[in-house]
């Protein structure tokens, strides 16, 4: 402890760049104690010994010397205040919404529940996955579909999923897609984006004239303007034709509407973001994707399902794995790698916290506050264009009335002045919408606005005569939500103690260390957290007007001005809401430079073998043909192949797609070369932008070859993975590449470099994709300044390179590059000690459990491996401890090795070691209990009590259950 004084000065006692220490896990003597393992006197020497000076090209970010914590802080508070919090009443699928108190102090704002990783290990996700299932349970009553997913991306990528699946696996010989033109104008851009390079023929009718031959039909339900459209007749002129009807709808209105599956639909998609999740500027909300149960196996996204464990207990597991993509490859239907787990969680809560008699009491009053607004509309004297509604009303406007007082632009003008927000639909008519939060003092101005200085009338008077619009027919007769979850726990400490139970049956990063390789499970600072919840950019809708988001413009110019400075790119899209998503864009940008070349035949994209399993989905979704490029013995990519390849290509060639460090976690020397070769033959380079935490500060994108990038703001940059979602996948683009970034048909600047239509469209629904997330990656950039970000990269290779010196004598790294070192992350290898003793990586993954650790990435990119990555954030005591627990394991698997162990029964076999187990009379294993409980000293000190044991993935494949337990199951618990 340093000695007080009593005259230091003012430069003595301030902390420089005091976030930097926070968020870098080791401290000065814990990196010179790991760099004297490896060898190396400082990190600098490590980071150039590991990093080829080939590939280095020394520059400084031009950067803004970092904020402290109260100042970034500050600052966000600033900008939050620079947007406009109106009374937003446009509609267009983003409504005003209250979020319950209990949800968002132990959910969104909960690092129990956002800093989760995807569930792909089962038992140390129980807890979300239970959510998740409440939240396709949810669905499946709405939609009335037998099947429904774990979540999307958005509903207008939803849209363009249905329409991909119609396709697939309609019967339907025409290429035609008919969609209704009351959708929403972004699902109708999105649709067009998605079904452009893959030649099918977009048609956009009034919903009364679809018909004739088609694949597929897309109808909002209740349209855009708020018209309820006559389902029955869409399904009937579409059977006739053999096509499939897929129907957008709104969640609330299902609440009352009859279900589009009693109606015949055969795909179900839309948005739950009205289900307690803010709008924040277009994003992250949860999309749903519901279907018949005979589509299971072609429906995109995850499924939750329900299996038992190794005690034959109830457990749940993501279903239908064989659909993943990074498994398909090139054959693959749909790049979705990344949900929207934190937020489907977040509605699926809403609906069991609010039941069905509180989600019909807030549709009903919706509705009301909608009659309300129509009867006084009338009584001004106007006139309404759609007959039926929910909570939507498109309202004539005469160019010149006296009732009118000056037209649409007129009233607009009012509204903002009385704080209301209305959609400007053209000059002769305007859309409102109702939601949640709107008041019966919000209807009362919104009249004074129609009829300024008139004679409005009351509320009560309004609610007296109000008539309704519904027919008997359109009302839903079914019971909604009848499963015991979505009434159970109505009161506020019930609900507070469901959420707690069911976040002790994860391991986040709350509890310990996610060693994940090529998924970067960093700190994600409170502080940059706090912002999201802000509400001058939680209630923010994207469509708002310019002047009203002047914070958000600016948070987006300085992110973009930031990561172009860190990568060498010249222009940056937001609008990718996951990084399969960024690919996507990528390949379409490339893709439409060439046809601004009169180069649209360059159709193949070569993809090393090692990349990842979304690179060639995302190729064939962009309509090109993949060719694959072999790797040499070290991992790396084959030099000569790629040339000979490229060559045959000749003018063919459209892209390269390469992941930066490479997949195997290291510096590839030749990468430059690589770059020359496709450039040579006039193809494009687009670098997957997972590794970027590898490269900041030291190595530029751009520099390297690269014309495209994605990056991963829920990797490098901070935004957690919230379970399984939100992600962000921004793509940078070379100054060539700028124009055709992805535009918006509702948001004319969402491009600025668009040429006069050059732009690609837009590939999700809101301008600035999941814009509610952005100030958390700003946070970061703004705190961590120039040396901050290049100390992360530093200190990430370095905790990397000490794991893989520390496991080294007891698991061979697979892969290594220049000087003998790693990247970011190594690759152990367990194939010998799977042919040796049966031991298996699952075996090792499923006993790190006991340990009270989450498994590194299981058998990718090569079976039988594992992959770790510490990231920057990991102290050297958890990298220790986690190295510890990884030694004790191959102890363990030694005594199976030289028969010290039952090859069959034993810790590793049995593992985890389910809670269940310890109450029980008698202890049938040869190994004590000690053993298997407590297996490491830390485990007696804060023991992680895995909830179930080994799910039996066979048995849920088998018997696939994609819903919640029946009420047996319920009731079997209370006779417990």
């Amino acid at each position: 402890m340093m000695e007080a004084t009593g005259d230091d000065r003012l430069g003595d006692v301030t902390e420089s760049a005091p976030f930097v220490r926070r968020h870098i896990g080791p401290g000065e003597s814990e990196a010179k104690a790991m760099l004297e393992v490896l060898g190396f006197e400082t990190v600098e020497e490590l980071i150039d010994a590991a990093a080829p000076a080939v590939i280095r090209h020394p520059r400084e970010f031009d950067l803004e010397a970092p904020l402290d914590e109260p100042g970034a802080y500050a600052r966000l508070a600033a900008l939050a205040g620079r947007n406009r919090l109106m009374t937003s009443l446009i509609g267009m699928g983003y409504h005003g919404t209250h979020t319950p108190a209990v949800i968002r102090r132990n959910v969104l704002e909960n690092p129990a529940w956002y800093t989760a990783y995807t569930p792909y290990q089962s038992e140390v996700s129980q807890g979300r996955m239970e959510a998740l299932l409440n939240y396709q349970q949810m669905i499946i009553d709405l939609t009335g579909m037998e099947l429904a997913n774990a979540s999307l991306l958005d509903e207008a990528t939803a849209a363009a999923e249905a329409m991909a699946m119609a396709r697939r696996v309609g019967k339907a010989k025409s290429n035609r897609f008919l969609v209704d033109a009351d959708c929403h104008p972004q699902t109708i851009d999105v649709v067009r984006t998605r079904a452009s390079p893959l030649d099918l023929e977009v048609e956009v009718r009034p919903v009364a004239e679809l018909d004739g031959p088609c694949f597929g039909m897309l109808v909002q339900y209740p349209g855009s303007g708020g018209a309820v459209p006559d389902l029955v007749g869409v399904v009937a002129r579409a059977r006739a034709q053999g096509a499939l009807v897929a129907v957008a709808a709104d969640p609330l209105a299902l609440v009352m509407l009859r279900s589009p599956g009693e109606l015949g639909a055969d795909i179900v998609v839309g948005s739950s973001q009205r289900f307690g999740v803010p709008m924040g500027c277009g994003g992250p909300h949860a999309a749903f994707f519901a279907t018949r149960d005979a589509f299971r196996r072609s429906t995109p996204g995850r499924i939750i399902g329900v299996s038992v464990d190794r005690h034959g207990q109830p457990a749940f597991r993501m279903a239908l794995q064989t659909r993943e993509q990074h498994i398909r490859r090139e054959k693959a239907t749909s790049n979705i790698c990344t949900a929207q787990v934190l937020l489907a969680v977040i509605a699926g809560f809403y609906a069991v916290y609010h039941g069905p008699e509180g989600l019909s009491r807030i549709a009903r009053r919706v509705h009301r506050m909608a009659l309300l607004l129509r009867e006084g509309l009338v009584r001004l004297g106007f006139e309404t264009e759609n007959e039926t509604f929910f909570d939507t009303l498109t309202v004539k406007v005469p160019l010149w009335s006296a009732t009118a007082s000056g037209g649409a632009a007129a009233i607009h003008e009012r509204m903002r002045a009385r704080g209301i927000n209305l959609r400007e639909v053209d000059e002769g008519r305007i859309g409102i919408s109702v939601d949640e939060t709107t008041t019966p003092e919000v209807v009362a101005e919104v009249l004074a606005g129609f009829a300024p200085g008139g004679d409005v009338p009351s509320v009560d008077s309004l609610d007296a005569s109000a008539r309704p619009c519904l027919t008997g027919a359109m009302r839903r007769a079914d019971s909604i939500l009848d499963h015991p979850v979505f009434h159970r726990y109505h009161s506020e400490t019930e609900m507070l103690r469901y959420l707690r139970r069911l976040a002790t049956r994860d391991v986040a990063l709350d509890r310990s260390m996610i060693p994940l390789g090529s998924c970067t499970m960093k700190l994600n600072a409170t502080t940059e957290m706090l912002p999201v919840t802000f509400e001058g950019f939680a209630g923010i809708h994207p469509f708002a007007p310019p002047d009203q988001t002047e914070g958000y413009a600016q948070l987006v110019r300085d992110l973009e001005l930031m990561l172009c400075e860190c990568t060498a790119f010249a222009g940056v899209s937001f609008q990718p809401n996951a990084g399969s998503q960024g690919e996507y864009a990528g390949l379409l940008v490339i893709r439409r430079y060439h046809e601004s070349r009169g180069e649209g035949s360059r159709d193949i994209c070569l993809i090393p073998a090692s990349a990842h399993g979304t690179n060639p989905a995302s190729a064939h979704m962009a309509g090109m043909q993949v060719v694959v490029v072999g790797c040499d013995a070290d991992g790396n990519v084959d030099v000569e192949a790629l040339r000979a390849k490229a060559e045959a290509a000749g003018d063919r060639l459209a892209a390269l797609m390469v992941t930066y460090p490479s997949t195997h976690g290291v510096f590839e020397a030749s990468i430059r070369e690589v770059c020359d070769i496709v450039h040579e033959q006039g193809g494009q380079v687009y670098m997957d932008g997972a590794n970027l935490n590898a490269l900041l500060g030291i190595v530029w994108p751009a520099d390297l070859g690269a014309d495209v990038s994605h990056i991963n703001l829920h990797k490098t940059f901070c935004i957690p993975h919230g379970g399984g979602g939100p992600g962000m996948g921004p793509i940078g683009v070379r100054a060539h590449l700028t124009p055709f970034l992805p535009g918006h048909p509702v948001v004319e600047d969402a491009n600025p470099y668009d040429r006069g239509g050059t732009s690609i469209g837009a590939v999700s629904a809101a301008p600035w994709g999941s814009a509610g997330i952005l100030p958390i990656s700003w946070a970061y950039m703004k705190l961590m300044g120039h040396e901050g970000l290049l100390q992360a990269t530093r200190i990430a290779i370095l905790n990397a390179n000490y794991i893989a010196a520390r496991l080294e004598p007891h698991f061979p790294v697979l892969y290594r590059g220049p000087g003998g070192l790693v990247a970011h992350e190594c690759i152990i290898d367990l194939r010998d000690l799977k042919k040796a003793c049966g031991i298996t990586v699952d075996d090792v993954a499923k006993r790190l459990v006991d340990y009270g650790y989450h498994a590194p990435t299981m058998s990718f990119p090569v079976a039988d491996t594992l992959m770790i990555e510490p990231t920057e954030s990991e102290s050297k005591r958890e990298i220790d401890r986690f190295c510890d627990a990884m030694i004790a394991i191959r102890e363990e698997i030694r005594a199976v090795e030289e028969g010290r162990a039952d090859p069959e029964d034993n810790v590793l076999k049995n593992a985890p070691h389910a809670t269940c187990l310890v109450a029980e009379d008698e202890w049938p294993h040869p190994y004590s209990r000690a053993e298997a409980f407590y297996p490491a000293p830390w485990c007696r000190e804060d023991k992680y009590w895995p909830p179930v044991g080994r799910v039996d993935n066979v048995y849920g494949d088998r018997n696939l259950v994609c819903t919640c337990p029946p009420m047996e199951a319920y009731l079997d618990e209370a006779a417990d």
